[in-house]
C-alpha cells in the first residue's frame, strides 16, 4: 500500500525528477493530486477560495467606507475633543487581535443576543451576507483605526501644502478643498496599504474561518496541516502567495492612475 502511494505521488523517482515534474505541473496549472480524496489539489482549493475572497473583500470595504471619512473629519478638527476620542478608539481597535475580537463577537452577538448566526457560510446571497457580518467585523475592525490614522496624517500634510493655501486664498470652501484637492491625494497611502495588507488579511482569515467554522482556504490549510496532507498545504500556500502578489500589483497600478507622480516611479 505504501509503495503504491509512493509510486502514485512520484516519490519513487529521484529528487531532481520530482522537482522538475512539480514545476512543470505548475506551469500547466497543475498543483498536484490529493491521494486522500483522490481529486486534483487545484479543484479542492478553488472550491474553497471564493469563500475566503468574499470574506476579504467585505473585510476591506466596510472599514474603508468608515475610516476614510473619519480620518478626514479628524484632520479637519485637529486637536479637538472629537479628534482625541477618535485617536483613542483607533489605537484600541488596532491593539485588539482579530481572533480575540472574533471570540467576543461570537459570544456577544451570536451566543448571548442571538442576533447573528454563529457558524457556517449560509446558503443563497442574503443568507451568505448575514453569515459574513461577524467574521468581517472581527477582521475589519482593526483596519478602521489603522486607515483612519493614516488618512488623518496624510490629510494634515496635504492641507498644509501651498496649493491648498492658494485655494483658501481664493475663497474656496473648506469642504470643497478637502473633497476635491486633498482627499484624492490623502487616500493614496490607503490604496497602497490595502494591497500590502492582503497578506495580513489572508493570515487573519485562517483564525476567523476556524472560529466561525466557515469554509475557506484558511480552514482548508488548518485541516490539511492537522492531517499532514502536504499536497494541499503546498498548493494553498502557493495560491495565497499569488493572490498577495496580484493584489499588491493592482494597488500600485490604482495608485499610479490616481497620482501621476507615482506613475513615473513605476
Amino acid at each position: 500500500m505504501i509503495a503504491q502511494l509512493h509510486q502514485q505521488m512520484g516519490l519513487d523517482k529521484p529528487l531532481a525528477v520530482q522537482l522538475a515534474t512539480f514545476f512543470w505541473g505548475l506551469l500547466k496549472g497543475n498543483l498536484g493530486f490529493d491521494v486522500v480524496s483522490q481529486r486534483p489539489v487545484a479543484d479542492i482549493i478553488f472550491e474553497q477560495l471564493p469563500y475566503t475572497i468574499d470574506l476579504i473583500i467585505v473585510s476591506i470595504l466596510w472599514p474603508v467606507a468608515i475610516a476614510v471619512p473619519l480620518g478626514c473629519y479628524s484632520a479637519m478638527k485637529r486637536n479637538s475633543v472629537i479628534d482625541q476620542i477618535v485617536g483613542v478608539m483607533a489605537v484600541a481597535t488596532i491593539a485588539i487581535p482579530s481572533f480575540v475580537m472574533a471570540v467576543y463577537a461570537l459570544l456577544i452577538f451570536a451566543v448571548t443576543l442571538h442576533w447573528l448566526p454563529a457558524i457556517g457560510a449560509g446558503e443563497g446571497f442574503s443568507d451568505s451576507l448575514v453569515h459574513l457580518i461577524l467574521p468581517a467585523f472581527a477582521i475589519g475592525i482593526g483596519w478602521i483605526g489603522y486607515i483612519s490614522r493614516l488618512v488623518r496624517a496624510s490629510m494634515l500634510e496635504i492641507l498644509g501644502e501651498n496649493h491648498v493655501r492658494m485655494a483658501r486664498s481664493f475663497g474656496i470652501s473648506e469642504w470643497r478643498i478637502v473633497s476635491r484637492y486633498a482627499l484624492p491625494l490623502a487616500i493614496l497611502p490607503t490604496v497602497t496599504i490595502i494591497g500590502v495588507g492582503i497578506a495580513w488579511l489572508l493570515s487573519s482569515a485562517v483564525f476567523i474561518e476556524v472560529v466561525f467554522a466557515r469554509p475557506g482556504i484558511g480552514a482548508l490549510i488548518v485541516k490539511a496541516v492537522n492531517t499532514r496532507n502536504y499536497a494541499i498545504v503546498i498548493g494553498a500556500v502557493l495560491v495565497t502567495t499569488v493572490l498577495t502578489v496580484v493584489a499588491t500589483t493592482v494597488s500600485d497600478l490604482i495608485a499610479a492612475s490616481i497620482d501621476p507622480r507615482t506613475r513615473e516611479k513605476i
